[in-house]
């Protein structure tokens, strides 16, 4: 099986909560800014403009300048790229964990067949 390649940045973007519900909104309404999704979440707009600068930097998100605001909307091909990433990863565990269920298996019908002999 070929090793599946990690973006570390990225998956460190969106393992915070409040990062996947900002992706959420955004993905939702299409666009926003920091003080329209900082409405919906439990932190200051100075928080919410931090964290959209992480999932700007990972690229998971641009902005447009709009006057004194700035609008963000996610970049779909890269949301794409990290979800078909998450599922290569996903499938990767699912082949090892099928590895070590053979193996424990094939150890429980040794031992069963063992203890039948004595």
């Amino acid at each position: 099986m070929t090793p599946v390649t990690v973006d570390d940045d990225l998956w460190s973007a969106v393992g915070d909560p409040t990062r996947r519900r900002m992706l959420d909104l955004l993905l939702s309404e299409g666009t926003g800014t920091a003080t329209g999704l900082s409405e919906h979440l439990p932190v200051t707009r100075q928080a919410v403009a931090k964290h959209l600068a992480v999932l700007d930097r990972v690229g998971l998100v641009h902005a447009d300048a709009a006057g004194r605001e700035k609008h963000y909307r996610v970049d779909q091909d890269r949301l794409a790229r990290a979800v078909a990433q998450l599922a290569g990863v996903g499938a990767a565990w699912d082949s090892r964990l099928r590895r070590i269920k053979r193996i424990a298996e094939t150890i429980q019908r040794r031992e069963d067949a063992e203890g039948a002999g004595k």
